[in-house]
């Protein structure tokens, strides 16, 4: 831990209450407040809670596309600078050419163009970042020119950095993808915001996805192996996104047990849902840079019932993970966990991550000098 006490600016695209990514974010900012002083800048603000630390808003940072973003006055005073989630191309360009920058790397816009290391043919891409190899990914060719430019101008920008990542697999991806080994550290999450004492939690036992309703995520795979299982328990799906829709119109039309779409669900409502669920589907068709909604279940003692996905074998334990892709394996292993609970797991816990986020920040600060 560090000896004393630092400045740092946190910037990041967005401040809300939903997503992995804010909710992580907002943890570890929550653990250094307590001995650094730290200042969140954000593109944009929609979170209602609002937080012990002064957040300020700065627009530009959310761009997906390089737009300049006036930033010289807010860092002029910091210590050190650690960006969030951020992918605008002008903003990671001006952190690189810092002294006292940091990237946390939290998903596959600086190395994989398209949808996140599965390919349009449906098979996980395990080969990195090419110009050739990726526009097989795209119908149009000129909109895969326009994100492979985007794309490579992140990663360059990673390269110059020193960057933190939550799992091995995304480490690998970035080494693969052209940044420097020595420049990436693993600093895996922490369950934050939730209570697990929620014990007894009112409400009828389910089987439980938590994430984006998008294919990319896995929901109607996560759909299809619950109704291969023959489980008699409702399928509760907590989150929103762009299959919402045509998860309600099934839902409606659903025989058998009851198919339940909550929509976005706030933290407390999702520590009772964890409480009473009896298993947690984990299916990404993407490859997951970690999951931490996994992390969350097993934290409630949920066995999480997944496919081998990214980062997903790193933190996992309980139920063998099913091959990727493979449905009525997946249906199978959910039969099987619904019968057994697990013990609570906290596979990560927060004083050792921040520790392991100090000593990349005293790092940084003393192999580059100050500004």
């Amino acid at each position: 831990m560090l000896a004393f006490s630092m400045r740092v600016l946190h910037l990041a695209d967005r401040l809300s209450d939903r997503g992995g990514a804010c909710v992580w974010m907002r943890g570890v900012i929550d653990a250094l407040s307590a001995d650094h002083e730290v200042v969140l800048v954000v593109g944009s603000d929609d979170d209602p809670r609002r937080p012990a630390w002064p957040v300020r808003v700065r627009p530009g940072l959310e761009a997906r596309t390089a737009v300049p973003v006036p930033l010289d006055d807010l860092a002029s005073g910091a210590d050190l600078v650690h960006l969030h989630n951020v992918v605008n191309p002008a903003v990671l360009e001006w952190a690189a050419g810092r002294t006292r920058s940091l990237l946390t790397v939290q998903d596959h816009r600086f190395f994989c163009p398209g949808r996140g290391k599965w390919t349009a043919a449906g098979e996980v891409c395990r080969l990195p970042l090419s110009r050739e190899r990726c526009a097989a990914c795209f119908e149009h060719d000129g909109y895969f020119r326009e994100v492979h430019a985007l794309t490579a101008r992140r990663l360059a920008a990673a390269a110059a950095l020193s960057v933190t990542v939550l799992s091995r697999y995304m480490r690998d991806e970035l080494v693969a993808a052209g940044v420097p080994a020595a420049r990436v550290s693993v600093v895996p999450p922490f369950v934050t915001d939730l209570s697990p004492a929620a014990d007894g939690a009112p409400g009828e036992s389910c089987v439980l996805f938590v994430g984006r309703l998008a294919e990319a995520k896995g929901v109607l795979a996560a759909v299809s192996a619950w109704r291969l299982s023959g489980v008699p328990l409702p399928l509760v799906l907590a989150g929103t996104g762009p299959l919402r829709r045509e998860l309600e119109r099934q839902a409606q039309v659903s025989a058998g047990p009851p198919l339940r779409v909550l929509g976005w669900v706030d933290r407390q409502r999702l520590a009772s849902l964890y409480a009473r669920a009896r298993a947690l589907l984990l299916p990404p068709l993407w490859q997951e840079p970690f999951g931490i909604v996994g992390l969350e279940a097993a934290a409630f003692g949920v066995p999480v019932v997944g496919w081998e996905s990214g980062g997903v074998a790193e933190w996992h334990e309980g139920p063998p993970l099913v091959p990727w892709g493979d449905v009525p394996a997946l249906g199978r292993a959910l039969r099987e966990a619904v019968d057994r609970r697990e013990p609570r797991r906290l596979r990560f816990r927060r004083d050792e991550a921040i520790a392991l986020l100090l000593s990349v920040y005293e790092r940084v600060a003393a192999a580059r000098g100050r500004d």
